[in-house]
């Protein structure tokens, strides 16, 4: 969840120090898929393509691209770090032994790597829900091993947000490395923390009930989507942006339910990923099925729609001209050519877990905004 990721930056990374082994060193996993295709009613060239890379996993949550390349995916329901190549859908365990979830939602929610070494943020595992697990980051020290290097619930419980809520460890829902520091948005409490590695926890953005979701840095920006509150209405689905130490968030783009994550592709170019319409009244429940979509912001504030047909997408990476969406049932489905031209023909009727959409539709106006200038060369527009 979700910084910008290229492959050229994945080869910089692979000299840092780390323990990761070679995918072929360890045991891949039997239920990868075979890039199974979705059939399009439209030639290969007219569009993005959408093929099924992984099925079979327990769930999916948070995702990174790690310093060798490879896809990590964490899996809530069972506590586990998994690595996917990227080219292959080749499944390995990368790490197990986290707090696995507890409710249905929580435990290993999203990873990244500072430096070579993984760190994992977990959440709602305490006793509030029957464990004993700490809301906060884990670094991987090995295949089995782990430390907690930031405990983030008990700080949130000695610092409540005005009003409080009725999870006091919060809900860490997603984690960005910055300048050597670690970004998570609590989407419970309502707000953006800084978190050093060596412990410290500082709030870096607060907000009404907007409920913050996914992140994406660059430079240095913090790139932030919001769900709103429930219902989760299109209009309340906004990407923001803000640096550290501001007071208040720039509106990027709005107009798509249920917001999640933030990415940016080939070109600079903006997306972000939406679960879809949300018709479930309950406290942190998934949108409906088949609803998500991949959506790129436009320069007057309102998004297009790229990809849909999405069974309740949980992240979203970008390597190159590629997404892949990780799915909360379990599923990593890959889009290839996803600046490429949009295609007016939908999928065949397949509701499961991937498709296209037709005609791109608008959402909310807004203010256009400018391309912040972070000192990266060679971007030109935030926008398509």
């Amino acid at each position: 969840m979700r910084s910008i990721r290229t492959q050229c930056e994945s080869s910089r990374q692979a000299g840092a120090a780390s323990w990761i082994e070679p995918l072929e060193n360890r045991t891949l996993m039997a239920a990868h898929g075979a890039l199974e295709s979705v059939a399009l009613n439209a030639s290969p060239s007219s569009g993005p393509t959408v093929t099924k890379l992984v099925t079979g996993l327990a769930s999916g949550s948070g995702s990174t691209v790690g310093p060798n390349g490879d896809l990590y995916i964490t899996e809530g329901k069972t506590g586990r770090v998994l690595e996917v190549n990227p080219r292959t859908g080749a499944v390995s365990t990368f790490a197990e032994g986290l707090p696995p979830w507890l409710i249905g939602l929580g435990g290993a929610m999203d990873i990244e790597f500072v430096d070579g070494t993984a760190y994992v943020l977990v959440t709602m595992v305490g006793e509030q829900f029957g464990g004993n697990g700490k809301s906060g980051v884990y670094r991987v020290d090995g295949p089995n091993s782990f430390t907690v290097v930031a405990d983030i619930g008990t700080w949130s419980e000695a610092n409540p947000p005005e009003p409080a809520f009725f999870i006091p460890t919060g809900v860490q829902y997603s984690m960005e490395s910055y300048h050597g520091d670690l970004i998570v948005a609590d989407g419970h409490h309502n707000r953006v923390l800084q978190v050093t590695l060596g412990g410290d926890i500082d709030e870096i953005m607060t907000f009404g009930n907007i409920v913050p979701t996914g992140l994406a840095i660059k430079g240095n920006t913090v790139y932030l989507t919001q769900a709103g509150p429930i219902p989760h209405l299109p209009e309340n689905g906004k990407v923001v942006s803000f640096r550290v130490g501001d007071d208040t968030t720039e509106f990027l783009a709005s107009g798509a339910p249920l917001l999640v994550d933030v990415e940016f592709g080939r070109g600079n170019t903006m997306y972000a990923l939406s679960q879809g319409p949300h018709t479930n009244p309950a406290e942190g429940s998934p949108a409906d099925p088949n609803g998500g979509s991949i959506v790129r912001a436009n320069r007057d504030g309102t998004f297009t729609v790229i990809v849909d047909k999405l069974n309740q997408p949980t992240s979203m990476e970008i390597i190159g001209d590629t997404a892949y969406v990780v799915m909360l049932s379990g599923e990593v489905w890959k889009v290839t050519d996803l600046s490429g031209s949009r295609s007016e023909h939908g999928g065949n009727g397949d509701d499961h877990d991937g498709g296209r959409c037709d005609v791109g539709r608008d959402g909310h106006a807004g203010t256009p905004n400018p391309f912040f200038d972070d000192g990266d060369k060679g971007h030109r527009s935030l926008f398509a």
